[in-house]
């Protein structure tokens, strides 16, 4: 589908990730210190359980909110578009910041895990803005459109990072404050400059035909190399978040370092993850994007059991850590690519939808899974999301044969 000024679009696009992948990234670094390293309260031992327990609770939260949403966002934009449904989330993300904040500054841990739920639900909203940048092909070339844009994505995983990390000392209330008011600003940019992109879908169907069928997981049935895809998808996404969701604690526990640290290092890492993808979008590539995939999957895989190994030397951990984004960057570069191409037919919004999906279905296992194997030790984490990197680049070479094939 044609649309005017196709570059301005992309760069609003790329300002309303910024703003509210900020907002997404900002608790990393501040939800270990809120519970493992603060004074005992009511909150961080709330009914007497082990605090790593809450913190594993609290992190599993947002992401089951954002599996929910996600299933069904970019479905719906596919249907009724992507500014009127990007809109609509972000009004909604606004809501549960303020909530969020409320619930920090009265201590009152179980709304504070319902706010973090709440923001989920539309926090999935990165699947719309990857079908608006697949609408743009072939005006713009789809793969360093992707590029670019997963480099902005990485920049508001450096801001983010760096306003939660920094702003934590005035007060646990007010991160999510400040990410309430990016949020006002990225629903000005996006009402100034966004028109709405793709073909809508579906449109002889109600919004409940449209939320039952055409949720992300009916594509699993609509194509068994998708489906394939998925299994390899979730287990190297397993391994991703136990890396994103534990690294803070490692930092904690054995670097010792506070919220202004974790964030230095995230900032540092997410430097390198803006640069390399921007590169990527820059110079493009010259191997296969699924093998390149799969040989960034093997990299993430020891990085991750290295890290494991290194508790007692904190300087070369984190350094590890700061490399590592590297290898993130182009894997998450090159596959929602491949498969903004591959699976075109099934709707830009359903299959963007469906990779953010797999993603927080990992998030919350590793969440829930991860707290409990923290009580016993917290390298444990990284050692199963080294397994689970190592099993998706071999399930990886799998879907390389059978995509040739097909």
């Amino acid at each position: 589908m044609n649309v005017s000024h196709p570059k301005l679009i992309l760069l609003t696009v790329c300002l309303v990730a910024l703003m509210s992948t900020a907002g997404v990234a900002m608790p990393y670094p501040i939800l270990a210190p809120i519970f493992v390293d603060s004074a005992p309260d009511a909150f961080n031992h709330f009914l007497g359980l082990p605090p790593k327990l809450l913190l594993g609770v609290a992190l599993a939260a947002n992401p089951l909110g954002i599996l929910l949403g996600s299933t069904l966002i970019g479905a719906l934009s596919d249907r009724l578009g992507r500014r009127r449904v990007l809109t609509g989330t972000l009004l909604l993300t606004f809501a549960g910041y303020l909530l969020t904040a409320y619930a920090l500054w009265s201590r009152w841990y179980l709304l504070f895990v319902l706010a973090r739920f709440v923001t989920g639900l539309t926090e999935g909203n990165v699947a719309v803005a990857r079908a608006i940048v697949a609408d743009l092909h072939p005006q713009l070339d789809r793969a360093r459109s992707f590029a670019i844009l997963n480099a902005v994505l990485y920049t508001g995983w450096l801001v983010g990072p760096l306003i939660g990390g920094l702003t934590l000392p005035l007060g646990e209330a007010v991160p999510f404050l400040l990410a309430a008011s990016a949020i006002l600003l990225c629903l000005a940019v996006l009402l100034a400059f966004l028109p709405e992109t793709g073909e809508r879908m579906h449109q002889d169907q109600s919004l409940l035909q449209v939320m039952r069928g055409q949720h992300s997981f009916r594509l699993l049935s609509a194509d068994p190399l998708l489906a394939r895809l998925f299994w390899m998808q979730l287990a190297f996404a397993i391994g991703v978040n136990a890396f994103y969701e534990f690294y803070p604690l490692w930092l904690v526990e054995y670097a010792r370092l506070d919220s202004r640290g974790i964030a230095l290092v995230t900032a540092l890492m997410c430097v390198l993850m803006t640069s390399a993808s921007a590169l990527l979008g820059k110079l493009g590539h010259k191997r296969a994007p699924l093998e390149l995939a799969r040989i960034n999957a093997v990299w993430v895989a020891l990085g991750l059991l290295g890290l494991s190994l290194l508790a007692d030397l904190p300087r070369p951990g984190i350094g590890l850590i700061v490399l590592l984004g590297v290898p993130l960057a182009i894997y998450n570069a090159i596959l929602p690519s491949w498969c903004s191409e591959r699976f075109a037919n099934l709707g830009q919004g359903s299959v963007m939808g469906l990779l953010t999906t797999i993603f927080c279905v990992a998030n919350v296992l590793v969440a829930l899974l991860g707290s409990v194997l923290t009580i016993l030790d917290t390298r444990l984490v990284l050692v199963l999301g080294a397994l689970t990197c190592g099993l998706a680049a071999g399930w990886l070479q799998g879907v390389i044969r059978e995509a040739a094939e097909a």
